[in-house]
């Protein structure tokens, strides 16, 4: 028996963003063709549901045409247990935008224009022989990608050469999803003409980030290492929420997240700033505010945060290095030096924080640590972020880095137990 499902797929393209949005949820739904039974793997329960399908006793599902030819029959069968085995030489996956995407395997040649995805699949063990060239974003960061450094630099993530990443021949490249969307859909658009896949991850957003690690880890051959890094990030923000959801709303402090940029530039919802205020249970004082705005000075007056977290940031620094704290410094008594921020009572009580981009942006599961202990010191007295940090960079990254000895993330800065 063969299915259409034409109308699946149009059914697909509207549902895509519950799948997509719905990363850490337990109700997940891995947005690969073949996950016949639409839950968080594939796996054998996929191949029995796909044959109840084909025999009339199950219901047709959007993703259960894992070969994407539009009907359902053995050929998704043959093609799950190839996937089940690690065997398959295509698999289509939804990136973060929406699209379905058509991967030929194994990938011997790689692009990556957005380092975030690259920290990902190194936090994969992907091999890096594959990788035939990168962003500038990788190349000015000698430090942390420091194999990357003799690789192809094709320019920045958003305006690439793209001759050059034609010339390079790769197997695919990866995109940001949601960043940079205008010069990013012209990219994607230039290079699918020239007859190259395109994927679109972000891997430095919240809501987004699991599933796009698990759609590397399927994509790549390295489901295993995959389930690894889901654990280890599970680990870093469950013992945290399991305190911070005891703490009454009452109870929790007052923060007022200030980003880089302008003065008074803050994120509300849907941001990542706000998310990571919350998850390390603090009560943001712009909660009410949705995206990246500028908000009044005054407003913050009269708002009185008890907590100031800055978001820091300095061209040509990320952290890793430099060892001296000075720049987070200045941000510290910029702040504190404000002469509307002098009856504030974050101020008042010096409890005035600088944490880099570097760590609220793609290692939010990180950063959250080292808002937590500033929000609740007595509640994580045990917690040290540090300690995490250092786990993450040893045991993902592969990276011979001592915390203790460089690097300068926060202000005042931390201490290895």
């Amino acid at each position: 028996m063969k299915l259409s499902i034409f109308s699946l797929m149009m059914l697909l393209a509207s549902s895509t963003l519950l799948i997509v949005t719905s990363a850490v949820a337990d109700n997940y739904t891995l947005g690969i063709f073949g996950n016949a039974n639409m839950d968080d793997t594939i796996d054998e329960d996929d191949i029995a549901y796909v044959r109840g399908i084909i025999e009339g006793t199950n219901e047709a599902t959007e993703l259960a045409d894992a070969n994407y030819d539009g009907v359902i029959d053995e050929d998704d069968v043959t093609l799950i247990t190839q996937i089940v085995n690690d065997d398959e030489d295509e698999i289509t996956i939804i990136d973060t935008t929406g699209r379905s995407v058509t991967i030929n395997k194994p990938l011997r040649r790689v692009i990556v224009l957005n380092a975030n995805i690259l920290e990902v699949m190194r936090s994969l063990d992907m091999d890096k022989e594959s990788i035939v060239a990168v962003s500038s974003s990788v190349t000015s960061k000698g430090d942390f990608f420091p194999e990357f450094q003799t690789t192809l630099d094709v320019g920045t993530g958003w305006e690439p050469d793209v001759e050059k990443v034609i010339e390079a021949d790769p197997d695919i490249v990866f995109l940001y999803a949601t960043q940079f969307v205008t010069s990013c859909d012209e990219v994607q658009s230039q290079l699918e003409n020239a007859g190259f896949k395109v994927v679109r991850f972000d891997c430095f957003k919240p809501e987004t980030y699991l599933d796009e690690v698990c759609k590397l880890g399927f994509i790549l051959d390295k489901e295993t290492n995959a389930d690894d890094f889901t654990e280890f990030y599970n680990k870093c923000l469950n013992h945290i929420k399991d305190k911070v959801e005891e703490i009454p709303e009452d109870e929790k402090p007052r923060v007022y997240f200030e980003g880089f940029g302008d003065p008074y530039n803050v994120g509300g919802v849907g941001t990542v700033t706000h998310q990571i205020v919350v998850e390390a249970g603090g009560n943001d004082i712009f909660g009410d505010v949705t995206g990246y705005k500028v908000v009044d000075k005054e407003e913050v007056m009269v708002r009185d945060p008890e907590i100031i977290v800055v978001q820091g940031y300095a061209r040509g620094k990320y952290g890793y290095n430099v060892d001296d704290p000075q720049w987070l410094k200045d941000m510290h008594d910029e702040m504190v030096g404000r002469t509307e921020m002098s009856q504030v009572s974050a101020v008042d009580d010096d409890k005035v924080y600088v944490i880099i981009k570097e760590l609220t942006g793609n290692k939010h599961f990180l950063a959250v640590g080292y808002l937590a202990k500033w929000f609740h010191p007595d509640l994580f007295e045990d917690l040290d972020p540090q300690v995490i940090h250092q786990e993450y960079l040893a045991r993902f990254q592969g990276l011979d880095y001592n915390l203790g000895e460089h690097g300068v993330f926060v202000y005042p800065p931390t201490e290895v137990s």
